[in-house]
């Protein structure tokens, strides 16, 4: 955990150039990621330890960009020996860590921990959670001058969520996703539909 809290704050003041932005998005998403993975190992007996491990360390090289997955597996390898974590499981949290980029897949993965990992990751940037984080950094960004320009920004960035809903693995994240899309898509109409005054029409 002090490693990952580490890698936001390095993102952070690279991004923002303070270790204390307004919003740290990067905190937000792993942790949510942590949460959601325990529930779905859980509700699918995936290896709560491994799929735990895999939350907290997924992100850990984000920096890297479209290799951050392969260079997380591998800090998984040099941070996970140095803790009381089971030595045997290491090479599992690293898989899944490695199988998690994407926002789509053409072909599912086939190990249960790496599927709840792909599924948390993707879960939390579906649906409400999704808006809230997203919004702040829309504004730190200039793109949320207007109510206006944040529901703008937000549909036109998304248009890659139906093929994250159809590539879900597990029974729950599949049935969740589903239900995250609408209402992420709700809240923008409903917001648009204030905004513009077409709630007065009946």
């Amino acid at each position: 955990m002090k490693a990952m809290k580490q890698a936001t704050e390095n993102e952070a003041k690279q991004r923002y150039g303070t270790t204390e932005p307004m919003f740290n998005y990067r905190w937000e998403h792993v942790t949510a990621v942590v949460t959601l993975a325990l529930k779905l190992a859980e509700l699918t007996g995936a290896d709560a330890e491994v799929v735990e491990a895999a939350a907290w360390l997924h992100d850990i090289r984000k920096e890297t960009g479209a290799k951050h997955a392969r260079e997380g597996a591998k800090a998984a390898h040099e941070i996970l020996p140095t803790t009381d974590f089971p030595k045997k499981k290491i090479g599992h949290v690293a898989k899944a860590i490695r199988s998690h980029m994407g926002l789509w897949r053409k072909k599912p993965l086939k190990d249960l921990e790496a599927q709840v990992l792909w599924d948390a990751d993707k879960l939390a940037k579906i649906g409400l959670t999704a808006a809230f984080h997203f919004m702040p950094l829309d504004m730190m960004k200039g793109n949320g001058r207007t109510t206006q320009s944040l529901i703008d920004s937000a549909r036109s960035n998304t248009t890659w969520l139906p093929k994250t809903v159809a590539s879900m693995h597990t029974e729950p994240a599949k049935k969740a996703a589903k239900k995250r899309l609408k209402r992420f898509n709700k809240l923008w109409t409903n917001l648009e539909t204030e905004l513009q005054g077409k709630d007065l029409l009946g």
